[in-house]
This record gives structure tokens, sequence and C-alpha cells, in this order.
């Protein structure tokens, strides 16, 4: 077969790595799979931009977004089996199969709920009604988990959009090459470009240019215990939010750890609207 040449995708588009350079990916059994991007500083500032251009995303009304999110999951569904045989060589025929089958369960699930995490009323002691409002916190840095790297990425990613966030990616550095799928995916899924970028690379010099970026307001960071403690040093900077899994191990193939409000919970930021009335 022809070798696939796999890009960083950044504003909806594919695009070669500032650097120039790749790194070799290689399969369960040693043997190399293909050249991932070598991403660096300047993409990540890249990809920071694109994110921030496509903010409108967070005020497309709740019930579009959801059809968008239905859309990415028929699309995957009807390349599952191209990506799990690629998916194979690294985690597994069993694994790579249940990646796909769960990551689609999980795309719709969150598809679902994107129209359904709304807020609520309070009845504060005073004449007048708080209003607390679900708003989406803006551009989130997302650092993926290397053993899942399809079901992870999907687990971390659509939480975040289904709320209106926009999303930075860093993808599994275990199988990077699952990027080349994804942006084909979302390609023809209706998804506006620069809602979710993907850019590949050292995990760890990565991290370290998300989190110190002034124009990031989150970070997620679910790989190892090291990345977790310096997901937070570096964010210091701005004091942007910082939402990991402390180094714990997530079953992300369990419904109740890898999905659900925990991680809607940490994509929003409540507003409160004090609304008086009379008699």
């Amino acid at each position: 077969p022809m070798d696939r040449t796999v890009k960083l995708y950044i504003g909806g588009k594919q695009a070669r790595p500032d650097s120039g350079y790749s790194l070799a990916v290689r399969a369960a059994d040693g043997r190399v799979l293909g050249e991932a991007p070598l991403g660096n500083r300047k993409d990540i500032r890249n990809a920071v931009e694109a994110a921030r251009k496509a903010e409108a995303w967070g005020k497309v009304p709740a019930h579009h977004r959801a059809q968008v999110l239905y859309y990415v999951a028929e699309n995957l569904s009807e390349r599952g089996e191209e990506i799990t045989a690629r998916l194979s060589a690294v985690v597994g025929k069993k694994q790579a199969e249940m990646e796909v089958r769960l990551g689609i369960e999980r795309i719709f699930s969150y598809a679902a709920w994107a129209d359904k995490f709304d807020g609520a009323v309070h009845n504060p002691p005073f004449r007048n009604a708080a209003l607390a409002m679900k708003e989406p916190v803006g551009t989130v840095g997302i650092l993926c988990p290397a053993d899942a790297p399809l079901l992870g990425f999907l687990s971390l990613v659509m939480p975040a959009i289904c709320v209106g966030n926009t999303v930075i990616a860093i993808p599994s550095g275990k199988y990077p090459l699952i990027t080349g799928d994804l942006y084909q995916v979302f390609d023809t899924s209706d998804l506006p470009g620069g809602v979710v970028n993907m850019v590949t690379g050292r995990p760890a010099e990565l991290l370290k240019t998300l989190a110190e970026h002034d124009d990031v307001d989150a970070i997620w960071s679910f790989t190892d215990e090291a990345s977790a403690a310096a997901a937070k040093t570096l964010s210091i900077g701005n004091l942007k939010q910082v939402f990991t899994n402390e180094g714990r191990a997530i079953d992300w193939f369990d419904a109740k750890q890898g999905e659900g409000r925990w991680f809607l919970d940490h994509a929003v930021q409540i507003k409160n609207i004090w609304v008086p009335y009379g008699e």
C-alpha cells in the first residue's frame, strides 16, 4: 500500500509541521507503521490562534452542535473497519474493535448531552431569581492518554466541544497516526475549522508550551503523574483552569469512569444572573 503522509490539523486544514521533522511510529512488534509530524511551539501557537478564531462555535445553538456530533459518529462508523485495522497493529485487534465501538457510543452520548446539560434557576433569600447559566470555558488544551489512542481522545475532546469549547489536542504519544483518520472524519462532518486542532509530537514538550500560553483558558492532562504536576506548575502564569487525573489510572472502557458529568462539569463555567422582580 501507498505510504500516508499524516499532517497536523490546524484551523480545519492539514498542515505540515513548522520543524519539517517527523517521528517514527512503531507497531507492537517493533515494525515501523509510519511517521507522525513533530510539532513544536510555532505549531501550538498557530493552533491556539485557530481555536480563538473559531469561538463562534460556543454561540451556536446546542441542538446544532448535537447534530454535528451525531454526524461525526456516523462518519466514524462508516470508516470503522478501516480504522480498526490500522489501530490493531498497535493495541491488538480486540482492543481496537472495542475502541471504535465505544468511541462511536461516546460521541453519541455527548451529542445527546449537548442540548440537555443546561443551567438552573435558584431562589435566593431576596426578592429576585438567580439564573445559573452554563457557558463554555473557552479554549482548552488537552493532553490525551497514550494507551487508548482513539477512545481516550474522543472521551476528552467530545465533552469539551459538545458544550461549545474549542480544543487543541495532543494525541496519544503511542499512536499519533490516529490523527490522520480523525481529521478526515471531522472534515466530512460539518465541524467548523478550528473547533478541534491536533498537534502531534513529544507530549511533554507540547504540554509546556500549551500550559504557558496566556491565550489558553484551561488544560486537561490525562497521561501520567509527572504531566499532571507539570500542567499545574506551568499554568500559574495566567491561572488557567487545570483538570487532570492526578496520575490515577482511568479505565476508558468503563462508561462510569470514562464519560459523564465529571468531564462536562469541567468543560463549563457558571455565570449567575440576578433578576429582581416585584409582587
